[in-house]
Parts: C-alpha cells; structure tokens; sequence
C-alpha cells in the first residue's frame, strides 16, 4: 500500500548498504552486534529495513565497519524516513518551534499521547498497516515528545474538543492512561491546555484540526492534515487567519485551570 512504503523503499536501502559494509569486514550479524552492544535479531531488522536504527547504532556502526562517514551521511534521512511522507515536513518544523499552537477536534494530539493510545489509533487505520509500519509509526510519535525537554522549553498550548477526551480510543484503561498524561503534561510551565466542552453554543473550530507553528528564525506556519493529505501554509493571510481563529477557540474555550479541574472530573468517571 502507498502510504506503508512511505520511506521504507529508503530504509531497505541503507540496511543493504549496512549488510554489504558487515559482509565486507566479514561479519556475521551476531558478531557485529555483539560490537555495537545490540543482538542479532536487531541487527537484521536494520538490514531488511524493518527497525529504524537509532542515531548511536549508525554512529557506532560506521566506525566499526569502516565506513567513513556513508552511513552517518544518510543519518538525517533514516530519522525523516520513520515519518508517513505526508507528515515529514511539518515534524521537520515541529522539532524546530519555539512556539507550537494546536487545535484537536478527532484524537489527541501526537505530542499528548501515551504509547497505548497512539498504538491504538494506528491499528485503527484502514486499510490496515503491517505491524511492522505500527511499530515504527508509534516509535516515531513517542519520539516527537522530546520536544517537552528540550531547552530553551518551547511555548505551547493545546485546545482539545470535549469529544477527544469521551472517546474511549483502545478501550477505557488506555482512556484513562490517556487522560492522566494529559494531566501531567498540563501542568508543566510552558505547556497550556484548554478543553472546548461540546455544550459551547459557539465553536470557531468547526473546519478541523490545525497547528500553528514559530520556528527559531521568526517564520510562522500553518499545518493542516485531513485523511492523510497535509499542507505547510507559509503566506502569510493564510497563516494570520488561523491565529485569529485560534485566539477565538482559546477564548471560547475552557480557561487552563478549569481544563485540568475538568480532566481530573472525567477521570473520576471512569
């Protein structure tokens, strides 16, 4: 399927590029792994192009097999490759913002989710993903959450329609789990989260999910996604109409302190 390949035609390729480097030094599988300090079966997930390798396993691999600085060249794309390709370009942003701005209307927001919930969602998807692309999906999700440590701490918030919090996405256990991160994410000083409770008369999110984006060098930026398809807005009325309509939604919307009182109420439903 179209959007399983995204990136795995890439990540076939380096791991052939790996294998021909071992078979070079003459390695078997096991006695590279045994060099780098992972096992075997980890080492053929990378050369069949079914694990995405971790920055220090390239790192290490290179300088083990020799191979100056190839493997290391291709590190960023291994990194872009474990994103759908609709989705690369705005985690590319995402990991440069100092501020991020999100409006949730169908699911809980990658950066919000546990590994139970975002698992759920992906096994969801129809048609459905190997489990091979899950694992690698979820992965990928659980690392953009990296972005919470970073420092200097970017400045975000987050509006979450009432709807997102009832859905019992993976069942009500992963629910819950869900909702108590959200909690706990809330609470941290750089991070606001807003609740639009559904019995609002008025609602300026009606036309989906958005994220606004400001990057390190002052760009501001619009992504919006919809049954897989994404646009990067970069013009600037396009960009300036959906900070008014998310300024709207704040002030429609919960105040931060209400929101987490309210998430704590849902919870005690459960």
């Amino acid at each position: 399927m179209a959007e399983q390949d995204d990136g795995a035609g890439f990540l076939r390729s380096f791991g052939r590029q790996v294998k021909l480097l071992r078979e070079r030094e003459g390695l078997t599988r096991a006695e590279l792994g045994a060099r780098l300090g992972y096992g075997e079966d980890q080492i053929a997930s990378v050369e069949l192009g079914r694990r995405i390798p971790r920055p220090e396993l390239i790192e290490k691999a290179d300088q083990a097999l020799g191979a100056g600085g190839v493997l290391t060249a291709m590190q960023d794309e291994v990194a872009r490759a474990r994103y759908p390709a609709f989705f690369r370009d705005a985690a590319k942003l995402e990991a440069e913002a100092v501020e991020l701005h999100v409006y949730d209307a169908l699911v809980v927001n990658g950066l919000l989710q546990t590994d139970e919930y975002a698992r759920a969602v992906f096994s969801m998807m129809r048609p459905p993903l190997d489990d091979d692309v899950i694992e690698q999906r979820v992965t990928a999700r659980l690392a953009r959450q990296s972005l919470f440590a970073r420092r200097p701490a970017p400045i975000m918030s987050f509006v979450i329609d009432e709807s997102v919090l009832r859905r019992p996405i993976g069942g009500m256990d992963v629910l819950r789990g869900q909702l108590e991160q959200i909690l706990m994410v809330g609470q941290q000083r750089n991070v606001e989260v807003q609740v639009m409770p559904l019995h609002r008369v008025q609602n300026a999110g009606l036309a989906g999910p958005f994220t606004l984006i400001e990057t390190r060098d002052g760009r501001r930026i619009a992504y919006v996604e919809v049954q897989n398809v994404s646009h990067v807005h970069t013009e600037r009325h396009l960009v300036r109409g959906l900070e008014v309509k998310y300024g709207i939604l704040r002030a429609q919307a919960l105040t931060p302190h209400e929101s987490l009182g309210f998430v704590e109420r849902l919870l005690g439903e459960l």
